[in-house]
Protein backbone atom coordinates (compact mmCIF):
# COMPACT_ATOMS: atom_id res chain seq x y z
CA UNK A 1 0.00 0.00 0.00
CA UNK A 2 2.34 1.87 -1.06
CA UNK A 3 1.88 5.59 -1.00
CA UNK A 4 -1.34 5.50 1.08
CA UNK A 5 -1.16 6.97 4.85
CA UNK A 6 -1.60 5.83 7.96
CA UNK A 7 -5.67 7.01 7.63
CA UNK A 8 -5.91 5.63 4.30
CA UNK A 9 -4.73 2.32 5.61
CA UNK A 10 -7.00 2.24 7.80
CA UNK A 11 -9.98 3.63 5.81
CA UNK A 12 -8.80 0.59 3.45
CA UNK A 13 -8.80 -2.38 5.93
CA UNK A 14 -12.36 -1.23 7.27
CA UNK A 15 -13.91 -1.36 4.33
CA UNK A 16 -12.20 -4.10 2.19
CA UNK A 17 -10.54 -6.32 4.71
CA UNK A 18 -7.51 -5.12 2.86
CA UNK A 19 -3.77 -5.21 4.33
CA UNK A 20 -2.04 -4.44 0.99
CA UNK A 21 -2.74 -4.41 -2.68
CA UNK A 22 -4.55 -7.32 -3.35
CA UNK A 23 -3.62 -9.53 -5.85
CA UNK A 24 -5.39 -9.83 -9.33
CA UNK A 25 -8.15 -7.24 -10.72
CA UNK A 26 -8.74 -3.91 -8.64
CA UNK A 27 -9.71 -0.36 -8.66
CA UNK A 28 -8.35 2.15 -5.78
CA UNK A 29 -9.90 5.49 -6.28
CA UNK A 30 -8.91 8.00 -3.34
CA UNK A 31 -9.81 11.17 -2.26
CA UNK A 32 -12.08 12.12 -5.92
CA UNK A 33 -9.13 10.57 -7.93
CA UNK A 34 -8.03 7.26 -9.31
CA UNK A 35 -5.13 6.20 -7.00
CA UNK A 36 -4.54 2.59 -9.36
CA UNK A 37 -5.45 -0.02 -10.93
CA UNK A 38 -4.89 -3.50 -12.26
CA UNK A 39 -6.49 -5.68 -15.20
CA UNK A 40 -6.26 -9.44 -15.40
CA UNK A 41 -6.71 -11.92 -18.52
CA UNK A 42 -10.28 -12.00 -17.58
CA UNK A 43 -11.28 -9.11 -16.11
CA UNK A 44 -10.33 -5.68 -17.81
CA UNK A 45 -11.25 -2.42 -16.16
CA UNK A 46 -11.36 1.17 -18.28
CA UNK A 47 -11.26 4.35 -16.70
CA UNK A 48 -14.52 6.82 -18.01
CA UNK A 49 -13.66 9.23 -19.80
CA UNK A 50 -16.80 10.99 -19.93
CA UNK A 51 -17.31 11.08 -16.17
CA UNK A 52 -15.71 10.09 -13.40
CA UNK A 53 -15.74 5.52 -13.03
CA UNK A 54 -14.71 2.75 -14.30
CA UNK A 55 -16.36 0.51 -16.87
CA UNK A 56 -15.30 -3.22 -15.75
CA UNK A 57 -15.41 -6.33 -18.30
CA UNK A 58 -15.57 -9.59 -17.09
CA UNK A 59 -15.44 -12.37 -19.95
CA UNK A 60 -17.71 -14.81 -20.22
CA UNK A 61 -16.69 -18.32 -18.37
CA UNK A 62 -14.58 -16.70 -16.12
CA UNK A 63 -14.64 -18.71 -12.61
CA UNK A 64 -13.26 -18.14 -8.95
CA UNK A 65 -11.78 -14.86 -9.16
CA UNK A 66 -12.56 -11.58 -7.54
CA UNK A 67 -12.43 -7.98 -7.99
CA UNK A 68 -11.89 -4.88 -5.44
CA UNK A 69 -12.97 -1.51 -5.73
CA UNK A 70 -12.72 0.43 -2.77
CA UNK A 71 -13.21 4.31 -2.26
CA UNK A 72 -11.10 5.95 -0.07
CA UNK A 73 -11.91 9.67 1.04
CA UNK A 74 -9.74 11.77 3.93
CA UNK A 75 -10.20 15.34 2.71
CA UNK A 76 -13.00 17.19 4.50
CA UNK A 77 -14.98 19.01 1.94
CA UNK A 78 -14.53 16.56 -0.49
CA UNK A 79 -18.20 15.85 -2.41
CA UNK A 80 -17.94 13.41 -5.79
CA UNK A 81 -20.31 11.24 -7.72
CA UNK A 82 -19.08 8.42 -9.29
CA UNK A 83 -20.46 6.18 -12.00
CA UNK A 84 -19.24 2.14 -12.23
CA UNK A 85 -21.02 -0.32 -14.66
CA UNK A 86 -20.02 -4.19 -14.51
CA UNK A 87 -20.42 -5.96 -17.61
CA UNK A 88 -20.34 -9.85 -16.44
CA UNK A 89 -20.33 -12.05 -18.94
CA UNK A 90 -22.59 -15.41 -19.44
CA UNK A 91 -20.87 -18.37 -17.22
CA UNK A 92 -19.07 -16.50 -14.99
CA UNK A 93 -18.63 -17.00 -11.35
CA UNK A 94 -17.07 -14.18 -9.66
CA UNK A 95 -17.11 -11.90 -6.16
CA UNK A 96 -16.44 -8.13 -6.54
CA UNK A 97 -15.63 -6.09 -3.36
CA UNK A 98 -16.58 -2.68 -2.51
CA UNK A 99 -17.04 -0.31 -0.37
CA UNK A 100 -16.25 3.42 0.94
CA UNK A 101 -14.58 4.80 4.17
CA UNK A 102 -14.65 8.14 5.07
CA UNK A 103 -12.42 10.37 7.38
CA UNK A 104 -13.66 13.21 8.13
CA UNK A 105 -11.96 15.69 10.38
CA UNK A 106 -12.55 19.06 9.20
CA UNK A 107 -15.65 21.17 9.39
CA UNK A 108 -17.08 20.59 6.20
CA UNK A 109 -19.40 17.62 5.01
CA UNK A 110 -17.46 15.01 2.86
CA UNK A 111 -19.85 12.62 0.25
CA UNK A 112 -19.40 9.99 -2.00
CA UNK A 113 -22.12 8.84 -3.95
CA UNK A 114 -21.86 6.04 -6.29
CA UNK A 115 -24.18 4.41 -9.06
CA UNK A 116 -23.19 1.17 -9.96
CA UNK A 117 -24.53 -0.90 -12.69
CA UNK A 118 -24.34 -4.52 -13.08
CA UNK A 119 -25.17 -6.42 -16.50
CA UNK A 120 -25.41 -10.06 -15.45
CA UNK A 121 -24.81 -12.43 -18.26
CA UNK A 122 -27.41 -15.64 -18.69
CA UNK A 123 -26.17 -18.81 -16.22
CA UNK A 124 -23.79 -16.12 -14.47
CA UNK A 125 -22.96 -16.09 -10.78
CA UNK A 126 -22.11 -13.17 -8.57
CA UNK A 127 -21.31 -11.84 -5.32
CA UNK A 128 -21.30 -8.58 -4.06
CA UNK A 129 -19.83 -7.34 -0.91
CA UNK A 130 -20.36 -3.44 0.20
CA UNK A 131 -19.13 -1.79 2.91
CA UNK A 132 -19.62 1.63 4.31
CA UNK A 133 -17.52 3.08 7.34
CA UNK A 134 -17.31 6.68 8.77
CA UNK A 135 -14.35 8.27 10.88
CA UNK A 136 -12.89 11.58 11.81
CA UNK A 137 -12.94 14.15 14.85
CA UNK A 138 -13.76 17.03 12.91
CA UNK A 139 -17.43 19.05 12.67
CA UNK A 140 -18.45 18.02 9.39
CA UNK A 141 -20.66 14.99 8.33
CA UNK A 142 -19.66 11.74 6.17
CA UNK A 143 -22.43 11.39 3.61
CA UNK A 144 -22.92 8.15 1.37
CA UNK A 145 -25.87 7.69 -0.88
CA UNK A 146 -25.25 4.43 -3.12
CA UNK A 147 -27.18 4.07 -5.84
CA UNK A 148 -27.28 -0.21 -7.25
CA UNK A 149 -29.23 -0.94 -10.62
CA UNK A 150 -29.34 -4.55 -11.06
CA UNK A 151 -30.18 -6.10 -14.67
CA UNK A 152 -30.18 -9.83 -14.47
CA UNK A 153 -30.09 -12.33 -17.37
CA UNK A 154 -31.92 -15.97 -18.17
CA UNK A 155 -30.98 -18.09 -15.01
CA UNK A 156 -28.44 -15.55 -13.61
CA UNK A 157 -27.53 -15.49 -9.61
CA UNK A 158 -26.37 -12.27 -8.03
CA UNK A 159 -26.38 -12.03 -4.00
CA UNK A 160 -25.55 -8.71 -2.34
CA UNK A 161 -24.15 -8.08 1.17
CA UNK A 162 -23.99 -4.69 2.39
CA UNK A 163 -22.98 -3.11 5.77
CA UNK A 164 -23.12 0.57 6.75
CA UNK A 165 -22.17 0.13 10.54
CA UNK A 166 -20.42 3.15 11.77
CA UNK A 167 -19.60 6.61 11.27
CA UNK A 168 -21.59 7.71 8.61
CA UNK A 169 -23.92 10.49 9.51
CA UNK A 170 -26.60 10.52 6.40
CA UNK A 171 -27.09 8.00 3.92
CA UNK A 172 -29.84 7.22 1.62
CA UNK A 173 -29.15 3.74 -0.36
CA UNK A 174 -31.22 3.03 -3.34
CA UNK A 175 -31.69 -0.66 -5.56
CA UNK A 176 -33.54 -1.02 -8.52
CA UNK A 177 -33.17 -4.70 -9.91
CA UNK A 178 -35.14 -6.39 -12.86
CA UNK A 179 -35.22 -10.10 -13.28
CA UNK A 180 -35.25 -11.86 -16.45
CA UNK A 181 -36.59 -15.69 -16.27
CA UNK A 182 -35.16 -17.93 -14.05
CA UNK A 183 -32.88 -15.43 -12.43
CA UNK A 184 -32.54 -15.06 -9.02
CA UNK A 185 -31.52 -12.18 -6.29
CA UNK A 186 -30.62 -12.20 -2.62
CA UNK A 187 -29.59 -9.19 -0.83
CA UNK A 188 -29.01 -8.99 2.84
CA UNK A 189 -28.11 -5.40 4.26
CA UNK A 190 -27.02 -4.93 7.88
CA UNK A 191 -27.08 -0.86 9.28
CA UNK A 192 -26.77 0.49 12.63
CA UNK A 193 -27.46 4.13 13.27
CA UNK A 194 -26.68 6.03 16.12
CA UNK A 195 -26.40 9.57 17.43
CA UNK A 196 -28.27 11.92 14.96
CA UNK A 197 -27.22 10.12 12.49
CA UNK A 198 -30.35 9.08 9.59
CA UNK A 199 -30.53 5.95 7.13
CA UNK A 200 -33.02 5.63 4.14
CA UNK A 201 -32.80 2.46 2.23
CA UNK A 202 -35.43 1.73 -0.89
CA UNK A 203 -35.28 -1.34 -2.87
CA UNK A 204 -38.07 -1.32 -6.19
CA UNK A 205 -37.61 -5.30 -7.42
CA UNK A 206 -39.18 -6.10 -11.24
CA UNK A 207 -40.18 -9.80 -11.23
CA UNK A 208 -40.08 -10.15 -15.10
CA UNK A 209 -39.09 -13.52 -16.14
CA UNK A 210 -41.20 -16.62 -15.63
CA UNK A 211 -39.98 -18.85 -12.16
CA UNK A 212 -37.58 -16.07 -11.51
CA UNK A 213 -37.08 -14.82 -7.67
CA UNK A 214 -35.64 -12.38 -5.15
CA UNK A 215 -35.48 -12.40 -1.43
CA UNK A 216 -34.80 -8.56 0.60
CA UNK A 217 -33.56 -8.90 3.91
CA UNK A 218 -32.91 -5.70 5.96
CA UNK A 219 -31.38 -5.86 9.95
CA UNK A 220 -30.50 -2.60 11.79
CA UNK A 221 -29.98 -1.57 14.86
CA UNK A 222 -31.36 2.06 16.14
CA UNK A 223 -29.88 4.06 18.64
CA UNK A 224 -29.70 7.25 20.57
CA UNK A 225 -31.75 10.27 18.93
CA UNK A 226 -30.83 8.19 14.84
CA UNK A 227 -33.72 7.48 12.67
CA UNK A 228 -33.83 4.96 9.97
CA UNK A 229 -36.45 4.57 6.79
CA UNK A 230 -37.12 1.15 5.13
CA UNK A 231 -39.17 1.04 1.60
CA UNK A 232 -39.14 -2.37 -0.31
CA UNK A 233 -41.51 -2.51 -3.66
CA UNK A 234 -41.36 -5.95 -5.10
CA UNK A 235 -43.47 -6.38 -8.23
CA UNK A 236 -44.84 -9.69 -9.34
CA UNK A 237 -44.69 -9.67 -13.22
CA UNK A 238 -44.99 -13.20 -14.17
CA UNK A 239 -44.98 -16.55 -12.16
CA UNK A 240 -42.35 -15.96 -9.74
CA UNK A 241 -41.62 -16.01 -5.98
CA UNK A 242 -40.90 -12.83 -3.71
CA UNK A 243 -39.73 -12.24 -0.08
CA UNK A 244 -39.00 -9.10 1.85
CA UNK A 245 -38.18 -8.75 5.10
CA UNK A 246 -37.27 -5.99 7.91
CA UNK A 247 -35.96 -6.89 11.31
CA UNK A 248 -34.94 -3.67 13.57
CA UNK A 249 -33.89 -3.07 17.12
CA UNK A 250 -34.49 0.66 18.20
CA UNK A 251 -33.32 1.62 21.35
CA UNK A 252 -33.04 5.24 23.33
CA UNK A 253 -34.86 7.95 21.30
CA UNK A 254 -34.22 6.54 17.77
CA UNK A 255 -36.73 5.93 15.26
CA UNK A 256 -37.32 3.52 12.95
CA UNK A 257 -40.17 2.87 10.01
CA UNK A 258 -40.65 0.18 7.88
CA UNK A 259 -42.68 -0.23 4.44
CA UNK A 260 -42.32 -3.35 2.83
CA UNK A 261 -44.82 -3.63 -0.09
CA UNK A 262 -45.51 -6.52 -2.64
CA UNK A 263 -47.27 -5.81 -5.52
CA UNK A 264 -49.21 -8.80 -7.68
CA UNK A 265 -49.63 -8.27 -11.75
CA UNK A 266 -49.98 -12.00 -12.47
CA UNK A 267 -51.58 -14.84 -10.80
CA UNK A 268 -49.01 -17.10 -10.67
CA UNK A 269 -46.96 -14.65 -8.45
CA UNK A 270 -46.34 -15.29 -4.89
CA UNK A 271 -45.18 -12.97 -2.52
CA UNK A 272 -44.39 -12.66 1.06
CA UNK A 273 -43.84 -9.66 3.35
CA UNK A 274 -42.31 -8.99 6.63
CA UNK A 275 -41.11 -6.36 9.09
CA UNK A 276 -40.69 -6.23 12.75
CA UNK A 277 -39.87 -3.59 14.81
CA UNK A 278 -38.89 -3.97 18.71
CA UNK A 279 -36.72 -3.29 21.75
CA UNK A 280 -34.30 -5.73 23.08
CA UNK A 281 -36.12 -8.29 25.21
CA UNK A 282 -35.27 -8.21 29.09
CA UNK A 283 -35.01 -11.79 29.70
CA UNK A 284 -31.79 -11.24 26.63
CA UNK A 285 -30.33 -9.15 28.61
CA UNK A 286 -31.21 -10.79 32.08
CA UNK A 287 -29.43 -13.93 30.92
CA UNK A 288 -25.97 -12.82 29.93
CA UNK A 289 -25.90 -10.72 32.24
CA UNK A 290 -26.24 -14.03 34.88
CA UNK A 291 -23.08 -15.19 33.27
CA UNK A 292 -20.85 -11.87 34.39
CA UNK A 293 -21.50 -9.48 31.09
CA UNK A 294 -22.55 -6.02 32.80
CA UNK A 295 -25.95 -4.20 31.09
CA UNK A 296 -23.98 -2.43 28.24
CA UNK A 297 -21.52 -5.39 27.39
CA UNK A 298 -24.77 -7.38 27.33
CA UNK A 299 -26.45 -5.34 24.42
CA UNK A 300 -23.10 -5.23 22.73
CA UNK A 301 -23.11 -9.34 22.30
CA UNK A 302 -26.94 -9.24 21.40
CA UNK A 303 -26.70 -6.60 18.99
CA UNK A 304 -23.44 -8.34 17.42
CA UNK A 305 -25.60 -11.27 17.00
CA UNK A 306 -28.45 -10.08 15.58
CA UNK A 307 -26.07 -8.19 12.63
CA UNK A 308 -24.02 -11.34 11.74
Amino acid sequence: MAGLDSIQKTLLEQVADLHEMPEGAYSLRVDGEMFGKNSTEHIEIVKKTDKPGIDIYIKPGTKKESLHIPVLLAKSGLRELVYNDFHVGADCDVTIVAGCGIHNGGAEDSEHSGIHSFYVGENAHVKYVEKHYGAGDGNGKNLMNPTTEVFLEKNSYMEMETAQIKGVDSTKRVTRAKLAEGATLITHEKIMTHGDQVAETYFEIDLDGENCGAHVVSRSVAKDRSRQHFVSHVNGNNVCSGHTECDAIIMDEASVSAVPEIIANHPGASLIHEAAIGKIAGEQLIKLMTLGLTEKEAEEQIINGFLK
